[in-house]
């Protein structure tokens, strides 16, 4: 079974990490995430590191529920304004759209996802194999439902990420290709994501909330683990 975990790497566009049976069988990287899904092949689930569904009134369930789910890793889980927030032009226009539909402003950190979340969004919105997770919601489910206590940028964040992975079967080389220049938490976000991309494949994967609500297109707003 065939599966691949994606993560946004800056200027360097995309990452995955693909898997052979839950086993690590290699990196990609491509600036356009349709190219690189294209590239990895027949895989049964993509699992991509990104708001995927949008609602059209008030913050996201799935962002609240993992949010609580993570406790101190709580910060880590942006709330992602709803669609039509999303189709302004500039900043301080979709925060206040943001105000009036959610009652709170949106950040600029959120804000800055928006080439991106537009770019997955319309790939998600044509090919039913892709779906919504978080890595640190999958990291906290790979850990026994126990919160890291090391932030990921960290040298013994990583360290634990990479042996919570090992454990699991998902043996990361140090040599990876084309993931070599990728910086490691992005490799680390790809491979976990594909690890619940292969849950997601072999339909034991959970999901936050338990009850999603759904988007506007129809396909269920959730995160995926």
């Amino acid at each position: 079974m065939n599966v691949l975990g994606v993560d946004a790497c800056g200027k360097q566009g995309w990452i995955g990490i693909r898997l052979m049976d839950g086993a690590y069988a290699g990196s990609l990287v491509d600036i356009r995430l349709e190219t690189l899904i294209e590239r990895a092949g027949e895989v049964h689930a993509v699992a991509v590191d990104m708001p995927l569904g949008l609602v059209e009134r008030g913050w996201r369930a799935a962002d609240l529920a993992a949010r609580a789910l993570l406790g101190v890793r709580r910060s880590s889980v942006f709330p992602i304004a709803p669609r039509s927030v999303w189709e302004e032009s500039h900043y301080r226009a979709a925060a206040d759209y943001c105000q009036e539909l959610t009652g709170n402003r949106l950040s600029q950190q959120a804000w800055a996802l928006k080439p991106k979340l537009l770019e997955a969004r319309a790939c998600w919105l044509v090919d039913e194999r892709i779906h919504e997770v978080h890595p640190e919601v999958s990291f906290h489910s790979l850990a026994g439902g126990v919160s890291l206590a090391y932030a990921k940028k960290t040298w013994r964040g990583q360290n634990l990420r990479r042996s919570l992975l090992a454990e699991a079967g998902l043996v990361l080389p140090d040599e990876l290709g084309e993931a070599d220049r990728v910086p490691a938490d992005d490799v680390l976000d790809a491979a976990v994501a594909a690890w619940s991309a292969h849950r997601i494949a072999l339909g034991t994967a959970a999901r936050a909330p338990e009850v999603p609500e759904p988007d506007a297109e129809g396909r269920l707003v959730e995160i995926r683990y």
